[in-house]
């Protein structure tokens, strides 16, 4: 035994140095990590806080858009996401669970409320290796009475992340106008889509904010800690010129329409001539913001991004080049019916196909006559000069309006046809909002006002207005007499009996001016002719003596019944309610309305006939040359009659009996003229008259037999879409009315 003793006392002693040895390494490996504060080149300190420092982002609201009374259109609300946690290692006290411990009954209970399968749960709750679970779009956006339903079911692991949504609260409410927005699936941020959400997405958007804090594993905040905290800047507000009141009233008018006649397409606008404020703007097919449906339709905001043949309605500006030329002669007799541009070109005709015989230009503004304009584009205001006036109104260039992707028109005027055919609304494309701008000129008393839906934008930390726009003369194409001038003019369209806006745009209490346009739909390159294939429209102003609103609506092919004329229907549906509610809501006054007088005729016997013609026209009404003689030996009516504006009164001469261009003449006219001349009359049909048996300016003597062919109104435009020739884009020669 005493022989071990000495082995065992140096083994303890080679043992008592390994220790001493690492012992003395640890001391000044401690030693040194607290003198350096570092290990393998890291800092403890920085490691440590890294471990325990958190970081939160405080979300920016996104901005409000308003209408021009505050009233909310677009805002953030508070929105919940519905989250599962699955870690179990989260749980530290068995009682109270923080993961979904009976995933069974948790996907059957939340089967109820969230509109997803007790199965489908269960799959996301099983999903293999996940530690926390959502429930996709199904799970987004849960409501307040969702998240308290869910809360009191007190299921272990459920929870809610708080976020934000955008409402919309107006429903469908100029949607492509608005816009809307959506999540970005890349960067996770919500980005405006379409309209003025897209347009102004940096301003609404604002900055998100940062909240740091040292915090546990669970990310609760120590105590003793103090928060370092950078705030959010919410995004600016926007006002826009929109008015809730005209709008809702645009969009009901609008459904109702849609509704009964089921069209294509339809578009409407109703704007502030004297600042350019756009009132209200809206479409079918439309959208809901909030919930998507029906964005598939259509992407485009057709006010804006899309260009068409605007029909009757482009005549009020070349009326007013004409006034504005001084060769807009109201009393001036024409032949209507048809005319060519040149000798070799195709005919234009009238939407009548046949006419009215001679007529005044004035009528022929009221009836919408294609040859009228043509023959003031090409006989009276000149192609070039007429060209200088397209440009003057802006119809070829975009207006420059505040929302994205504008379109500009497209004007064809290369040949003579080109030329008459875009004085009367067809071949040339123009946008509704060009037409608008335009519009402005008449209404404005020759000043031409850029549109605008942006009214100001304001940082609603401060109260301060960032951006304000305001009213933007653009051009002043005629003079503030012209514009008062055409505006009588155009009243006359509606008030006139001979007007295509009579008895459909009239407006208890308010004089309306305006115009009505049915533009030919086409399908490569070639006119269509049935009932529907129409865009029918009308621009009009009112009070007509100083406007206070402009309103524009075009449908295009209604499913209407019988006749294309029916094509005004749905357009005055939207018009007139929208008009007139909007009038009353601004508080304009109604007018009296100005009462027809009639004018007195008075003897022209044995008067020299271009005296007599002189002064018939001065009273307004229609003097109707029978004979190539110079005086005047017989008339009807005869002295002391009463007649309204716009009656004829026949003279008959000494010379030759020459009979006049019957056609679009009334039986009891062609009555007249054969009692006058004494001619043996006999007729076919009833109505109008389409054709005679002896030609115009043919020498008459009494007893010859005159014979007439009648058609009503109907049978006409019946007649005429039949009777619709094929033509090529070149030659976009088909009638407007």
């Amino acid at each position: 035994m005493t022989k071990k003793q000495p082995n065992m006392n140096v083994g303890a002693a080679i043992l008592f140095i390994i220790f001493g040895l690492l012992f003395f390494v640890l001391i000044i490996r401690y030693g040194t990590i607290l003198a350096s504060g570092e290990v393998h080149g890291q800092n403890l300190s920085a490691m440590a806080q890294q471990k325990y420092l958190k970081e939160a982002t405080i979300e920016a609201t996104r901005g409000t858009i308003f209408d021009r009374n505050k009233e909310v259109i677009a805002q953030d609300t508070a929105s919940f996401k519905l989250v599962a946690i699955l870690d179990k290692t989260l749980t530290t006290n068995p009682k109270k669970p923080r993961h979904v411990v009976d995933k069974e009954k948790t996907a059957r209970e939340l089967s109820k409320i969230i509109d997803l399968s007790e199965s489908e749960i269960y799959k996301i709750l099983t999903r293999k290796g996940a530690k926390q679970v959502e429930f996709g779009s199904k799970g987004r956006d849960i409501s307040l009475q969702q998240k308290a339903e869910i809360e009191e079911l007190e299921l272990p692991g459920v929870s809610f992340i708080r976020g934000s949504k955008r409402f919309y609260p107006n429903g469908i409410f100029s949607s492509h106008l608005v816009g809307y927005v959506d999540v970005d699936e890349e960067t996770n941020q919500t980005v405006g889509q379409l309209g003025i959400e897209k347009l102004l997405n940096k301003e609404l958007t604002g900055i998100n904010g940062k909240l740091k804090y040292e915090g546990d594993f669970w990310g609760y905040i120590l105590p003793g800690n103090k928060e370092n905290v950078t705030a959010a800047k919410d995004g600016y507000d926007v006002y826009l010129t929109l008015d809730k009141k005209i709008q809702s009233l645009l969009e009901d008018a609008m459904n109702k329409v849609d509704e009964e006649y089921k069209p294509t397409k339809m578009v409407a606008v109703v704007a502030d001539p004297k600042t350019g404020e756009i009132l209200a703007m809206a479409q079918r097919p439309t959208f809901h913001p909030t919930t998507r449906e029906g964005i598939s339709d259509t992407w485009h905001n057709e006010v804006i991004e899309n260009s068409f043949e605007p029909g009757s309605t482009m005549k009020i500006f070349t009326l007013a080049a004409a006034v504005e030329e001084g060769v807009f002669n109201p009393n001036e007799l024409y032949q209507s019916g048809s005319f060519k541009a040149t000798e070799n070109s195709k005919a234009i005709h009238d939407h009548n196909k046949y006419g009215w015989g001679p007529i005044t230009f004035l009528e022929g503004l009221q009836r919408s006559s294609n040859v009228a304009f043509a023959r003031l584009v090409k006989e009276k205001i000149g192609y070039d000069t007429f060209r200088e006036y397209l440009t003057k109104f802006g119809f070829d260039q975009p207006t420059g309006i505040d929302l994205p992707n504008e379109a500009s028109g497209k004007i064809v005027y290369q040949y003579p046809v080109d030329k008459i055919t875009t004085g009367y609304g067809q071949g040339t494309a123009i946008t509704p909002i060009q037409q608008i701008q335009a519009a402005t000129v008449i209404a404005n008393d020759g000043k031409m006002v850029r549109p605008h839906v942006i009214e100001k934008i304001v940082d609603p930390a401060s109260g301060k207005t960032v951006k304000e726009t305001g009213t933007e003369v653009v051009g002043t194409p005629i003079s503030e007499e012209t514009a008062k001038q055409v505006r009588e003019y155009l009243e006359t369209v509606v008030s006139s009996p001979k007007g295509t806006g009579y008895n459909r745009y009239n407006i208890e209490g308010y004089q309306v001016a305006g115009k009505t346009g049915t533009a030919s739909m086409t399908k490569n390159g070639v006119y269509l002719n049935g009932k529907n294939d129409y865009v029918f429209s009308f621009l009009g102003m009112a009070p007509a003596d100083d406007p206070k609103l402009i309103v524009y609506v075009a449908v295009q092919q209604p499913k209407i019944k019988t006749h294309y004329s029916e094509g005004s229907i749905p357009v005055s549906m939207i018009f007139n309610p929208v008009m007139k509610n909007s009038l009353q809501y601004l508080n304009i006054q109604p007018s009296e309305q100005k009462k027809v007088e009639p004018v007195k005729v008075t003897d022209y016997m044995n008067k020299n006939v271009g005296e007599a013609q002189q002064q018939l026209t001065a009273l307004g009404v229609y003097p109707i040359v029978i004979g190539n003689g110079t005086t005047v030996t017989r008339q009807s009516p005869s002295n002391g009659a009463e007649l309204l504006p716009g009656e004829k009164v026949f003279l008959v001469t000494d010379g030759d009996l020459t009979l006049p261009d019957l056609t679009g003449y009334s039986l009891r006219d062609v009555m007249t003229i054969a009692s006058l001349t004494n001619l043996k009359l006999n007729t076919t049909g009833s109505g109008y008259c389409i054709k005679q048996n002896i030609s115009a300016g043919s020498v008459v003597v009494e007893g010859d037999q005159l014979v007439v062919h009648l058609k009503s109104p109907t049978e006409i435009e019946e007649t005429a879409g039949d009777e619709v020739s094929e033509v090529s884009e070149e030659e976009t020669t088909e009638s407007t009315e």
